[in-house]
């Protein structure tokens, strides 16, 4: 009996699934196109900063001779509201103790990235941004030999802030469309398109139309798409072209004649008020 009991507690709590924030509300209408970002962007590790994570299971301590488990635990970081404003590589605001004298106890501290205020160069959006960066982030461009191509190979859970993912955006949306921003040079618009139209092939256009986007501004973009599509029409309107649809199939011209006889009603109307426009003699 008591063994049932545990097979029937095991299949419950295998069939059970836990919900996620994608099954309550207006939120299960999401696209797949938004979830598959959300995974890139909030659910994928991303790459280690702060710590050098060491390879395999296991290690010798050099000292006992003991073996132990390698644990590579990701250090906390907190990322203030400045973070989306800049591009900041991956680093973060690191939060943890200083002791500043062996004779008193440790102390808070933070750790925060060296920021400065430089200019990059976008090719496909044909354009300088004046961006916060630090020296990891110039570090990462000059490797991925260029703005775009860090931003477009870089995904979006290192990327993390919103001016990146916005920005990588655009320039997909960019490619997208043809790189038009250099339409006035035909030869150099080729070359770009060339250059960089190899990203768009991990991308759907749906997926590129809902990259970037937060959670708020994905909620709401579903919600406007609703309301647009329940926009009641007027009766009025579907009264009137039935009533012409019926006029046209019956091969009869009085739709005309009305239309005739209502404007010739509004110049008369026209013609008395004193406050229209009065036509020259």
């Amino acid at each position: 009996m008591a063994s049932r009991i545990q097979a029937t507690v095991r299949q419950l709590s295998k069939s059970y699934k836990k919900k996620t924030k994608f099954d309550i509300g207006i939120a299960t209408e999401l696209p797949a196109a938004y979830k598959k970002f959300w995974h890139e962007w909030k659910v994928l590790k991303p790459a280690a900063v702060h710590f050098v994570p060491q390879e395999g299971k296991w290690k010798r301590d050099e000292i006992t001779g003991e073996t132990l488990p390698i644990q590579n635990i990701p250090i906390p970081l907190k990322y203030p509201a400045e973070f989306h404003e800049g591009i900041w590589g991956g680093e973060a605001v690191i939060k943890g103790f200083q002791k500043r004298d062996n004779r008193r106890r440790r102390v808070p501290h933070y750790w925060v990235p060296v920021l400065k205020r430089t200019v990059v160069r976008s090719e496909v959006l044909n354009t300088n941004l004046s961006v916060t960066v630090t020296d990891r982030t110039i570090r990462l461009i000059n490797d991925h030999y260029g703005f775009d191509h860090y931003l477009l190979k870089t995904p979006a859970c290192d990327l993390k802030s919103m001016l990146a993912l916005k920005l990588k955006k655009q320039i997909l949306t960019e490619l997208m469309n043809g790189c038009h921003r250099h339409a006035h040079d035909p030869q150099k618009q080729k070359e770009i398109y060339e250059e960089y139209k190899t990203y768009l092939s991990s991308y759907t256009p749906e997926e590129i139309e809902w990259y970037g986007l937060s959670w708020y501004e994905a909620l709401h973009k579903v919600a406007a798409q609703k309301e647009a599509a329940n926009k009641p029409v007027p009766l009025k309107n579907i009264y009137r072209k039935n009533l012409v649809e019926k006029l046209k199939a019956a091969g009869i011209e009085e739709h005309k004649t009305a239309t005739d006889e209502l404007s010739t009603t509004t110049s008369w109307l026209s013609k008395m008020n004193p406050f229209g426009k009065k036509d020259e003699a």
